[in-house]
């Protein structure tokens, strides 16, 4: 950002949320709030006007909602978006849409002063994230354009049906995630998923993509025993790791403790899938601030199973993915839009047997 502040456009339709988040954001020196509006039609004129570097943006509002504001926003002035969104079924349906369109996270809205210090750092920090972001992978891969693999898989050391798909990710990843898991074929082994995100929004999250998906999508629960054709996504605000059942492999749903910064982590996670079934595991890191999931998947690789990064340019933030392959934990670094074409090779009938031969 060449050293000087964050330029932050507030824009809800309460004066009183806009006086609340102003102040949250006066406290920090590397952010300054150029300005404010009550509607999208004042955030239009307000954006030409002032150039801000990033948005915060209500889901609700009136004259047109939040969700169709970003849409022509993204289509016309790419720019790094933070949703302010309430915590309820409706808002996270609608904030799950909003990043997938293209906005970078989203901060759940407090419902009163007092709230104020629970978001005032994730916040802010998200705001610094948001900045930074690569706006511009969103358009590395136009729709249509045909997907090539850089080259043919090796075979996977597992037949199908022992095998075990873990995916972690952070900031951009419902993105990506969605990108990846709507180009899979129900044929695949089972895959656990790990995406941070508040626990309100996990359900919405895992039923917006089983509607979209051949595979069946659900939140994970505790015990449950893992089936081919089936992604698990990680109950928000809780550690979910793969776990065993005398020779079945479960969902293990654990405590709300925070490791490597997070509840889920993808470090744990990855290390489930290495100590359980070592050669059986591949693990793919998509995009996402900071280091979790980086020595899980670096745990994946040396007991001998496979391991996927996702590449810089296709990346919203290449903060994990990058961690991951300066540690040496990644095994092949492929573009957003060729990870899926490379599960669906590597996993094929054919590449299993040989696999076994």
């Amino acid at each position: 950002m060449s050293g000087r502040p964050i330029r932050v456009l507030i824009v809800d339709d309460s004066a009183l949320m806009r006086d609340m988040l102003t102040g949250v954001l006066a406290h920090d020196p590397d952010i300054e709030v150029v300005g404010t509006a009550a509607d999208p039609f004042a955030a239009r004129e307000a954006i030409k006007r002032l150039n801000p570097d990033v948005l915060t943006l209500d889901v609700e509002m009136p004259g047109m909602n939040g969700i169709s504001f970003l849409e022509k926003l993204m289509a016309l002035r790419p720019m790094p978006v933070v949703m302010v969104s309430t915590l309820t079924q409706a808002g996270a349906y609608t904030t799950i849409r909003a990043l997938e369109i293209g906005a970078v996270d989203v901060v759940g809205k407090p419902a009163r002063a007092t709230d104020l210090d629970r978001i005032a750092t994730e916040l802010i920090d998200k705001i610094k994230v948001a900045a930074s972001a690569n706006i511009g992978a969103r358009r590395v891969a136009p729709e249509g354009k045909p997907l090539k693999i850089s080259a043919p898989p090796q075979p996977i050391g597992c037949s199908r049906t022992g095998a075990v798909i873990g995916i972690g990710a952070s900031t951009g990843g419902v993105e990506a995630i969605r990108a990846v898991l709507t180009e899979l074929p129900a044929s695949m082994p089972p895959i656990l998923i790990v995406q941070h995100m508040p626990g309100q929004f996990t359900g919405s999250f895992a039923s917006r993509l089983d509607g979209l998906c051949a595979l069946h999508i659900k939140e994970a629960e505790d015990g449950e025993p893992l089936r081919p054709g089936t992604a698990y996504l990680a109950p928000g605000g809780r550690q979910f790791e793969l776990g065993h059942a005398g020779p079945s492999l479960t969902c293990r749903i654990g405590s709300e403790e925070r490791i490597s910064g997070h509840a889920p982590s993808v470090d744990v996670l990855f290390r489930s899938m290495a100590r359980i079934c070592p050669i059986n595991s591949l693990g793919v890191i998509l995009t996402g601030m900071g280091r979790d999931g980086a020595s899980g998947l670096l745990d994946i690789r040396l007991g001998g199973g496979h391991t996927i990064g996702q590449n810089e340019a296709t990346s919203i933030v290449y903060g994990m993915p990058r961690a991951a392959f300066e540690i040496g934990a990644v095994e092949r670094q492929l573009p957003l839009q060729s990870i899926a074409p490379y599960l669906t090779s590597a996993f094929s009938p054919e590449m299993a047997e040989k696999a076994r031969a």
